[in-house]
């Protein structure tokens, strides 16, 4: 479908920019932006249930709580603030 819409000059030059990095037309690079913006924007949350548990069996990383310990060890407490 085609659309007729009003974008700012600054806007294109930034979009002409990108997409030319990229080595893409001006459209596929609006293309790209909308269907991010509708992710971004939209009620499908199935990517949690796909991302649940992937790092679960990993061992190079370590336990998150004790890292969060560890970071805020060095930090005053509340109560001297």
């Amino acid at each position: 479908m085609r659309i007729l819409t009003e974008i700012p000059d600054e806007d294109i030059q930034k979009l002409d920019a990108i997409a030319a990095k990229s080595k893409r037309s001006r459209a596929a690079a609006i293309r790209e932006a909308v269907k991010l913006y509708l992710v971004q924007n939209g009620d499908d949350r199935s990517w949690i249930d796909r991302g649940y548990g992937l790092w679960a069996d990993r061992e190079d990383i370590g336990d998150s709580v004790e890292y969060q310990r560890a970071m805020r060890a060095d930090r005053r407490p509340y109560e001297d603030i």
